[in-house]
C-alpha cells in the first residue's frame, strides 16, 4: 500500500459548502487553519450572545436539518475573511465574516433565505482563537478512507456516496477498504505532520442528505449496520506535531492493520 493524501477540504461555515485547499499548516492541538471558525446559530441559540467558544451542533443550522443550505456555494477570500454565497451560479450575498455590517447583511442574507425554517433572526458567531465548531470539543481533523467509501458504495449503497457528506478534512487513497479501523490510538505521519487517531466516527443524520440537492436520499446507519455491523465511517484525529500537508502527500500509520 502507497497511501497518500488525495484531497484537503475545509469549511470555513459550519454547514456551508467546503472549500478544496492543495496544501495547509498544520499547528499542535489545532484544526486545519479556518475550518469551521464560523457558524450560523439559529432559535434560541442565536439569542445567547454570553456564549463563547465552542458550540454544540445542535446550535448550528446545519444540512441534516436545512437541506436548503445544498443549493447555495459558498466561497471564502482568507485574506479579507469575505463569504461570496451564490445560488444556482448568481451572486445573492456577500459579506465579510470579521466585520459586524458584513456579518448583518450575510445574516438579513440567510434570515430570508431560511425564513420558517426555525423562529428568531440567524446569528453569525466566529469561535475562539485555534479553535473550531466541529462536532467536538477538541479541534480536530476529520479523515475520510476513500476505499472504504467505494466499498460502501458498491456493496451496501448500490449509488454513488459523494464523500463531500461526511465532510472530511483529509480523503485518502491507496489504502485497503476499512483498514483505518485498526488505527484508533496509533500514530498517523501525513506529509511533514503527525497526528494521533482519537476515536472512529459513527454515520449520523447529516451523513444522508445529498450536498448537491440537498435531499435525504440515503439511511445509512441502518444500511451499515446491516452490511457490516458497524457504523463507523471516518476519523477525528488530533494533531500532535505540526506542519505542512499537501495533495500528493505520503500517509504512513504506525500500523496498516
Amino acid at each position: 500500500m502507497n497511501p497518500t493524501v488525495a484531497a484537503i477540504r475545509r469549511h470555513p461555515v459550519k454547514g456551508l459548502s467546503g472549500q478544496e485547499l492543495t496544501a495547509a499548516d498544520l499547528a499542535p492541538g489545532r484544526p486545519l487553519p479556518l475550518d469551521r471558525r464560523y457558524g450560523l446559530l439559529h432559535g434560541p441559540a442565536a439569542l445567547d450572545t454570553d456564549a463563547k467558544g465552542w458550540r454544540p451542533p445542535s446550535d448550528f443550522f446545519t444540512l441534516d436539518r436545512t437541506g436548503k443550505l445544498a443549493l447555495l456555494d459558498t466561497e471564502f477570500d482568507e485574506a479579507t475573511h469575505s463569504l461570496i454565497v451564490r445560488r444556482g451560479g448568481r451572486q445573492v450575498s456577500r459579506g465579510r465574516l470579521d466585520q459586524p455590517m458584513g456579518r448583518t447583511l450575510l445574516e438579513q442574507f440567510f434570515a430570508a433565505y431560511l425564513a420558517g425554517t426555525v423562529p428568531g433572526m440567524p446569528r453569525l458567531v466566529e469561535t475562539a482563537p485555534g479553535g473550531a465548531f466541529g462536532d467536538s470539543e477538541e479541534p480536530s481533523l476529520v479523515l475520510l478512507n476513500l476505499a472504504s467509501l467505494r466499498d460502501l458504495e458498491e456493496r451496501i449503497a448500490k449509488q454513488p456516496v459523494d464523500p463531500r457528506r461526511f465532510r472530511a478534512n483529509l480523503l485518502i487513497d491507496g489504502l485497503n477498504p476499512w483498514v483505518e479501523r485498526s488505527w484508533i490510538g496509533t500514530t498517523l505521519a501525513v506529509g511533514g505532520a503527525t497526528l494521533t487517531i482519537v476515536e472512529a466516527i459513527e454515520c449520523r443524520p447529516a451523513y444522508d442528505v445529498n450536498p448537491a440537492s440537498g435531499a435525504t436520499d440515503l439511511n445509512l446507519l441502518p444500511l451499515m449496520e446491516r452490511g457490516y455491523g458497524h457504523t463507523q465511517i471516518a476519523l477525528r484525529a488530533r494533531v500532535v506535531h505540526g506542519g505542512r500537508i499537501a495533495v500528493g502527500d505520503p500517509v504512513s500509520p504506525e500500523q496498516a492493520g
